[in-house]
């Protein structure tokens, strides 16, 4: 039994020991809340903010080549990767049957050429007779008649020449344009159906021209305002470590749609010179510049809360100051902010330290007060904050003189 009673009383000791030297490691027990800061010191920085957005790379101009008539593929000499210039050879047709008919044609011409030629000599012989009252004016209709037949005949047989002529155009299929091949399903002696047929015709090539190459991007509906046709982009593509590319705005949709489960606008932007590492198909990072400022007041986006005036409706900005006696209340104008730092236009100055969550006194206030906007995970607290803002405040967006709610946002905002 004595045994039993040390071995407890050993492994009670080894056990506080260890809690003990746990808590003293840093970032754990009472040292970790110790760690986390209250106030920051007014400071001057740059502040960029962008928008960003995941798009994908593809070819500014793609096109599936399809036959226009029916036929069987005689030549096909371009292949999966092949580079290849305007005006050359992508495919043929066979075109041996639309030869023989074409000599038929021209068989059915010659015939209908002498039909027109005896026609015409009775027609006028005819015409000589009744104008000397020696026929009758019904002989002489005839063989106007079989005139007029005639020449139509004629006429029907030189266009069903030149529809077979064309035809033979049609069998040899040129590039549109210096492109890349980037599929090939069919192989020669296929048959192939044209475009005017069903289903639109076979896709025999598709081709692109990958010096262009664009991103189709979806822009959520809350950042698209902030766009414009022809701004300057900058493209990050993921699978080309440190790759970075301009782009420009070129087009964007004027109605909203639906892309995993989120409304936003489709936006066409055009990459410039176009490294060819870059493939159709990668995935692209965009960074869409808003605002900016350099050389600026800052304070972390913490320091800044929110206040809706019960009277007016108006909402005001402010920040806690240290003084001797503690922390003083001071409005402040807010201007371009990233995610993590805001740009004070007016009411502090470098080397102030503010406050980064609500001093005693006043979090007592509000409480009391719904109107007044609480840090987050404080009692009472109804403030959201969203990612990227430190903890006790709501981070501020602003773009473009247009600023989103800072520090004490009810709902979060968009």
């Amino acid at each position: 039994m004595k045994k039993w009673i040390i071995l407890a009383v050993v492994l009670a000791g080894g056990a506080w020991g260890f809690q003990k030297w746990r808590n003293s490691l840093p970032g754990t027990g009472a040292s970790a809340a110790d760690s986390h800061p209250t106030t920051a010191v007014v400071e001057t920085r740059d502040i960029h903010f962008a928008v960003s957005a995941a798009g994908e790379i593809g070819p500014a101009d793609q096109v599936s080549v399809r036959p226009e008539i029916n036929g069987k593929i005689l030549t096909l000499p371009v292949d999966i990767g092949d580079r290849v210039k305007k005006d050359s050879v992508l495919f043929t047709l066979d075109d041996q049957d639309l030869q023989t008919d074409r000599s038929s044609k021209l068989i059915e011409i010659e015939a209908a050429k002498l039909q027109l030629e005896k026609a015409k000599r009775d027609y006028e012989r005819s015409k000589q007779l009744y104008a000397d009252k020696l026929i009758s004016q019904e002989l002489f209709e005839d063989t106007k008649t079989q005139y007029e037949l005639a020449r139509n005949a004629l006429d029907r047989a030189d266009k069903a020449l030149h529809l077979v002529e064309y035809q033979l155009t049609k069998t040899k299929i040129l590039a549109p344009f210096d492109c890349t091949v980037l599929t090939r399903p069919v192989s020669v002696g296929q048959a192939v159906s044209g475009s005017g047929g069903f289903n639109s015709g076979t896709e025999v090539l598709t081709i692109a021209n990958l010096n262009e190459m664009v991103i189709n991007a979806h822009i959520n509906q809350a950042d698209v305002t902030r766009l414009k046709i022809g701004q300057q982009v900058e493209v990050d593509v993921e699978a080309v470590a440190g790759l970075k590319v301009a782009g420009n705005v070129e087009r964007i949709a004027p109605q909203a749609t639906i892309k995993n489960n989120i409304k936003g606008f489709a936006a066409r932007i055009l990459l410039k010179d176009v490294d060819p590492r870059v493939r159709p198909g990668m995935t692209a990072n965009i960074q869409i510049p808003v605002a900016s400022a350099d050389n600026v007041a800052a304070v972390p986006l913490a320091a800044v809360f929110t206040e809706t005036s019960p009277e007016t409706g108006q909402t005001e900005r402010y920040v806690y100051v240290k003084n001797e006696d503690g922390f003083e209340r001071k409005p402040v104008q807010i201007g371009v902010s990233d995610y993590f730092y805001a740009e004070v236009q007016k009411g502090l100055s470098p080397g102030e330290v503010v406050a980064l969550e609500l001093p005693e006194p006043e979090k007592s206030r509000a409480l009391k007060n719904p109107l007044v906007m609480l840090p987050s995970g404080s009692e009472g607290g109804n403030a959201t904050v969203r990612p990227g803002a430190s903890k006790g405040n709501e981070r501020t967006n602003s773009a473009n003189g247009a600023q989103r709610p800072a520090g004490g946002n009810r709902r979060g905002g968009t």
